[in-house]
């Protein structure tokens, strides 16, 4: 691997600030993020990147490409939950594999975000559409999670209970904002979306250095004796992102021409969802246990592929290239 592309991502600022935010965390520090500050500025992160791919898509020619990525990253969503659900069944419990399954066929908008922050700053190209795949990618992972949990839970599947599920996960607040702002771009008028430039554009990278020193203060918090009472869930969190991303950066290359695009849906493959699943699952999985699929993504997933995982897997798609 190239070592000065790791030592480079090391000195991004946002990089920098998750990690300030760890230590703080694990040093008790009162460093805090306003919660409604966060809020702002999670909306603000998933408005500006549906908004610039919309208005990158408006202006990419619709071709096999973007088929090839929106068709991929849908079965990603349906094929990683049943092999990881009966990875871990065992272990967790129908419930909280079912949970961790759904996060791990998901997605993380942040570790998304990120990777486009990285790829400008290697001044690598990528199409607008692949917001669309990680939008895609949310809503199939969570079915597939509550349908594993149904078969294979001695309680009675009743559609009663995948209904509210299907339709938070359809109208979930971050996958709503992120498909409304890829639209309102692809629409926009190109004399008129320069008006906003500055604010989806300039303070882009400054923003979400801010989030993630609150996400690194998040994963503190969590990490605090995960690493002791679960060596299984660790291990999980670890190497099934490594085998779906390295897979993923593998086989993108025989549908994908784009680097950015190849990096973006392996990123997507190696990615969990630490919002949009939990949410979900206190509704279909009760008895699911947080402490373990939360920390999971959350603690160790995403931190292992905005540190390490981002430009490892850039370089293994160059390598195989």
């Amino acid at each position: 691997m190239q070592w000065d592309l790791l030592f480079e991502n090391f000195r991004n600022p946002a990089l920098l600030f998750f990690i300030l935010g760890i230590i703080a965390s694990q040093l008790k520090s009162d460093l805090a993020v306003p919660a409604n500050s966060s809020k702002f500025i999670s909306l603000y992160l998933l408005f500006s990147i549906g908004f610039k791919g919309g208005q990158e898509l408006a202006h990419s020619p619709f071709n096999t490409q973007i088929v090839w990525a929106l068709a991929a990253g849908f079965f990603l969503a349906l094929l990683v939950p049943p092999y990881v659900f009966m990875l871990t069944k065992r272990f967790f419990g129908v419930q909280t594999a079912g949970a961790v399954s759904a996060a791990y066929g998901s997605v993380s908008a942040v570790t998304f975000v990120t990777a486009i922050s990285f790829l400008e700053m290697q001044s690598i190209s990528y199409g607008g559409h692949m917001v669309a795949v990680m939008a895609l990618m949310e809503a199939p992972s969570i079915v597939a999670g509550v349908l594993l949990i149904s078969v294979c839970s001695s309680e009675r599947f009743s559609w009663n209970t995948l209904s509210p599920v299907l339709r938070h996960a359809l109208t979930n607040g971050s996958v709503f904002l992120i498909m409304g702002s890829l639209v309102i771009g692809f629409i926009s008028s190109d004399s008129q979306a320069e008006g906003i430039t500055p604010f989806t554009t300039d303070i882009f990278k400054g923003f979400l250095a801010i989030f993630l020193l609150d996400m690194g203060l998040s994963c503190g918090k969590h990490l605090k004796g995960f690493f002791k009472r679960s060596s299984t869930a660790l291990a999980v969190a670890i190497l099934v992102p490594l085998f779906n991303g390295s897979l993923t950066s593998y086989l993108s290359g025989f549908f994908l021409e784009e680097t950015g695009d190849r990096l973006l849906l392996t990123i997507l493959a190696a990615s969990a969802s630490y919002i949009a699943v939990p949410a979900a699952m206190k509704l279909a999985a009760p008895k699911a246990n947080p402490g373990i699929y939360l920390t999971m993504a959350l603690g160790v997933t995403f931190p292992l592929n905005v540190m390490f995982g981002i430009p490892f897997y850039l370089y293994l798609i160059e390598l195989l290239s």
